[in-house]
C-alpha cells in the first residue's frame, strides 16, 4: 500500500460508506450507479440525511426569496396532496376548483375590473410552477396578441422586441431566447437602479410586444414606477398610435404591496396593465413551487394558447408549459388564503419589512456600510461598502458571515453599475428580530477581524448570488 504523502489530498472514493449501525448489508455502495439490490427504507433514509447535513440551514438563508418555514398543518396538508397531478383537472376536479378560488382571489386582490354579472372580476388565470414559467406564459401571450395585430393590419410579424429593465430577473432573458424576440434592456445609471417611464419609452417602436415593469427587483428589493410608465405608454399611443401593453413581473411584490401599500398603483387598476405574475412561494408564504399568471381579462390572453378540458360538466380552461406537476403547492396557497386573510397577510409582511429596515439601519450603522435601498418596499435591501472602507471588501464579509452559517450573497451590482459591488438581504417570514440580532452581533465581530486586514482577499470572483440576482453574458 503506498502511504499517503503529506500536503497531498487523498483520492475521492468512489463508493458511499454506510454506518454498520444502520442496519444495511455489509460493505460500500455505488456513489454515481444502482446498486445490485435494494436496502431498508429507514437505512436508505439515514445515508441521505448524512449527506445533506453539509447544506447549510435553510432559515438562515439570507439570500433566497423562497419560503423556508410553514406551519406543520400546511406541510401535513401539502404531504397528503403530493399524489395528485395539478394537470389532471378531471381526475382531482375539486383540486381544480382551488385553483380556480385563487386565480379568483388574486384577481380581486390586485384590482381587476369587476365581471359584468356583478360577481367576481374579469381576471383569468393559472398555476404555475413559479414565477419564471408564469413570465413566459404572459410574455408569450404578449408576443401572441402583437402578432395578431398585426397580421389583422398586413404587416409583418417577424422581429418583435421586449422593453425592460437590466435589472430583471434572467427568465425573461430565457424568454426573449426561446422565443425569438429582442430583449431591450435599459442599463442603469447613477443612481437610478431600475426602469423609469422615459427609458421605456424611447426604446418602444412598431415591433415592441410590451414592457416589463418590475414590483420588487431581485437585486435590491425596490419597486418599480409602474403607474409612472403606464402614463408614459398612454402618451405614447395618444401621441403615435403604438398601443404598447404593460406586463408587470410581481413575482414578489404582488403579495406585498396589496397588504403594505395598498394606495399604490401597480396592478389592474391602470388600464395599461395586461397581465401580472407572481409567485406563490416566495411571499404567498408557499413551499415551493408554484406561480401565478393573471391577465385583466379573455381578450387579453389569447384563445389559441388555451388547452380545455371538460371537468363535472364544465369548462376548465387550461394554460402551461409544464404537464405533470404536484397539486400540493396549490391546495397550500387556498389554504393560507384561508387561514391568514388579509389582515394575516398583512401583519406577516409588516413584520418582515420592519425587521427588514431594522437591518439595513443595523449594517449602516456600523459605519462600514451605505445603503442603497433599505427594506421599506419589498422587505430586502442592499449595502455596499461606505466610501473609507479599503481594508476588507463585500465578498470578505460574505465569507466571514458565512462561517456562522449566515448565507448571505456579494455580487456586482446592475449592468452598467457593475462598478458597485453590494451584499443583499432578504428577509422573509420565519426570520424576525431575534435572529436579526444575532445576525448584526456576528456582523460585529466580522468587521472587527476583517478591519485588521492590509487589504482585501476576495473580490468578484467570490461572488455569491442566488435566484436571478446576477446574470452572465
Amino acid at each position: 500500500m503506498a502511504l499517503h504523502q503529506p500536503g497531498r489530498r487523498p483520492p475521492a472514493r468512489r463508493a458511499v460508506a454506510v454506518n454498520p449501525m444502520y442496519g444495511a448489508p455489509p460493505g460500500a455502495l455505488p456513489r454515481h450507479a444502482l446498486a445490485p439490490a435494494g436496502m431498508d427504507p429507514r437505512a436508505a433514509k439515514r445515508i441521505v440525511e448524512d449527506e445533506l447535513l453539509l447544506d447549510g440551514s435553510a432559515r438562515l438563508n439570507l439570500a433566497t426569496f423562497v419560503t423556508t418555514w410553514m406551519e406543520p398543518e400546511a406541510a401535513e396538508l401539502m404531504a397528503s396532496c403530493f399524489d395528485k397531478n395539478m394537470i389532471d383537472k378531471d381526475e382531482y376536479p375539486q383540486t381544480a376548483e382551488l385553483e380556480s378560488r385563487c386565480v379568483a382571489i388574486l384577481g380581486g386582490l390586485w384590482n381587476a375590473p369587476p365581471a359584468g354579472t356583478g360577481e367576481g372580476t374579469t381576471a383569468v388565470g393559472c398555476s404555475t410552477t413559479g414565477s419564471s414559467e408564469a413570465a413566459m406564459l404572459c410574455g408569450l401571450a404578449l408576443k401572441r396578441r402583437w402578432e395578431a395585430r398585426r397580421r389583422a393590419a398586413g404587416l409583418p410579424t417577424d422581429r418583435p422586441n421586449v422593453v425592460m429593465g437590466a435589472n430583471v430577473q434572467v427568465c425573461w432573458d430565457k424568454f426573449a431566447r426561446y422565443w425569438d424576440v429582442e430583449p431591450r434592456l435599459v442599463p442603469m445609471e447613477g443612481e437610478r437602479f431600475h426602469l423609469d417611464a422615459t427609458s421605456a419609452v424611447e426604446r418602444c417602436d412598431e415591433r415592441t410586444i410590451g414592457v416589463v415593469g418590475i414590483l420588487g427587483s431581485t437585486f435590491d428589493g425596490s419597486y418599480e414606477p409602474i403607474a409612472e410608465i403606464a402614463a408614459a405608454l398612454d402618451d405614447l399611443q395618444q401621441r403615435t398610435g403604438l398601443d404598447v401593453p404593460l406586463h408587470v413581473d410581481a413575482a414578489s411584490g404582488g403579495f406585498v404591496a396589496p397588504f403594505l401599500d395598498p394606495e399604490l398603483a401597480w396592478d389592474f387598476r391602470l388600464p395599461r396593465v395586461a397581465s401580472i405574475n407572481a409567485s406563490g412561494h416566495k411571499y404567498g408564504l408557499v413551499y415551493p413551487g408554484v406561480g401565478w399568471a393573471v391577465w385583466r381579462d379573455e381578450a387579453a390572453l389569447p384563445e389559441e394558447l388555451i388547452f380545455r378540458v371538460s371537468y363535472l360538466g364544465g369548462d376548465m380552461p387550461t394554460f402551461a408549459l409544464n404537464f405533470s406537476r404536484p397539486g400540493a403547492q396549490v391546495v397550500a396557497q387556498y389554504y393560507l388564503f384561508l387561514r391568514l386573510g388579509f389582515d394575516g397577510y398583512r401583519r406577516v409582511h409588516q413584520g418582515s419589512r420592519d425587521t427588514a429596515t431594522r437591518l439595513a439601519h443595523g449594517f449602516e450603522a456600523t459605519g462600514a456600510f451605505r445603503a442603497l435601498t433599505r427594506g421599506d418596499e419589498l422587505p430586502v435591501f442592499a449595502a455596499t461598502l461606505a466610501d473609507d472602507v479599503d481594508a476588507f471588501s463585500v465578498y470578505d464579509v460574505s465569507a466571514a458571515l458565512r462561517e456562522r452559517g449566515w448565507l448571505i450573497p456579494a455580487y456586482p451590482f446592475v449592468a452598467d453599475r457593475e462598478d458597485l459591488h453590494v451584499l443583499r438581504v432578504v428577509v422573509r417570514n420565519g426570520f424576525g428580530d431575534d435572529l436579526a440580532d444575532l445576525l448584526l452581533e456576528d456582523l460585529d465581530r466580522a468587521l472587527e477581524r476583517l478591519r485588521g486586514q492590509a487589504a482585501p482577499l476576495r473580490g468578484p470572483e467570490h461572488a455569491r448570488f442566488s435566484h436571478g440576482a446576477h446574470r452572465s453574458a
